[in-house]
């Protein structure tokens, strides 16, 4: 885990200036739930649109569309 002490205001001093997005990767790399919920589906070899349709829902994630056929 991380060496941060949680307590002193000091240790994140970076939070005021970083955009959502960066606050919110700052949570969800902390949250053991996430970790073991994103092992379990990245062993997968293909998983399900459904299973990481819920996983993104749990979390909060977006992911960009990427075309099928990039010319």
């Amino acid at each position: 885990m991380l060496s941060i002490d949680w307590r002193v205001p000091g240790a994140y001093g970076h939070a005021k200036t970083i955009p959502a997005a960066g606050f919110a990767w700052e949570y969800l790399r902390r949250n053991e739930d996430y970790h073991r919920d994103f092992e379990t589906i990245s062993r997968l070899k293909k998983p399900a649109a459904s299973r990481l349709e819920t996983f993104s829902k749990r979390w909060g994630l977006r992911f960009p569309v990427r075309p099928r056929n990039p010319t």
